[in-house]
């Protein structure tokens, strides 16, 4: 009996293989965890706070925009809309481009006349297929449905040309006196100082906003073939021939583009639209 207890006494804790097995992971994978929860801590405490490393990008996300105000000329005289046609919708529907009902085919605007007008209108300024909104253009909404009643008139409709808002508003009130008008006061002579525009800076603007008012219709999204705006590989295979024979193909028409892109603009002009598009994909 006491032979026995002196043999346990020195046996220690562990007995058998599976006791041992325990022991071994236990000795190695609670060391490995305990590190790898030390590292962790270790590091974040490194970690530098938001906006530590560039604090110029940090304000501007913070202080960015969210929205953006447009301003136009609310003053300016609307346009027909035959000139709203012949600056912005003529590029599509003089020939039918992209599945656009062509200008006086009345086969082709009967479904859509029986639509109604307000209809149309819709259709117009929210843009349908490859019609961008507003066709692309930079037209106010009583200018695009002038351009609609236009056209459908063409293909056999009797739509009436809206008026210009104001006007409408002006035959509805009754006139008012005039009020008296206010003193002059004595006018301060003031210095005037003439601020030149570079002539390249006033050309790539005028490229610009013919572009925006006409070319993208087709460009923006590559409508018909056109080459895509920016898009290098389109116009890798134009760009070689030059700025005069990519001119010559917008004045005189190419493809599905009509002369000068269904536009009136200026020689200047056109081919300032040219030089921007070309830069564009450079």
């Amino acid at each position: 009996m006491s032979d026995n207890h002196h043999e346990e006494a020195h046996t220690g804790p562990i007995k058998n293989p599976k006791q041992l097995l325990v022991a071994v992971l236990f000795s190695f994978v609670i060391p490995i965890f305990a590190i790898i929860g030390l590292v962790l801590y270790v590091t974040s405490a490194d970690k530098p706070a938001a906006g530590a490393v560039n604090p110029e990008k940090a304000i501007a996300e913070r202080i960015q925009k969210i929205g953006m105000v447009e301003v136009r000329d609310a003053n300016r005289p609307l346009k027909s809309g035959e000139e709203v046609f012949k600056a912005q919708c003529s590029a599509c529907h003089a020939s039918g481009a992209a599945g656009a009902p062509k200008f006086g085919d009345a086969a082709a605007w009967a479904a859509r006349i029986g639509t109604g007008f307000e209809a149309l209108v819709q259709s117009a300024l929210k843009g349908k297929g490859a019609m961008a909104p507003q066709g692309g253009g930079d037209f106010n909404d009583t200018e695009i449905a002038r351009a609609v009643a236009y056209m459908a008139n063409a293909g056999g409709a009797k739509f009436a040309e809206p008026a210009a808002p104001a006007a409408a508003q002006a035959d509805a009130a009754p006139a008012a006196a005039p009020a008296p008008a206010p003193a002059a006061a004595p006018a301060a002579a003031a210095p005037t100082v003439a601020v030149a525009a570079a002539p390249a800076a006033a050309a790539a603007g005028a490229g610009e906003a013919l572009y925006k008012q006409a070319c993208q219709v087709c460009h923006a999204a590559g409508v018909a073939g056109a080459p895509k705006f920016g898009d290098k590989a389109a116009w890798a295979v134009r760009l070689p021939a030059g700025i005069d024979a990519l001119y010559t193909s917008v004045a005189k028409g190419k493809g599905a583009m009509p002369p000068r892109g269904g536009s009136q603009a200026s020689d200047a002009d056109l081919r300032a639209a040219v030089e921007f598009m070309a830069a564009a994909a450079k």
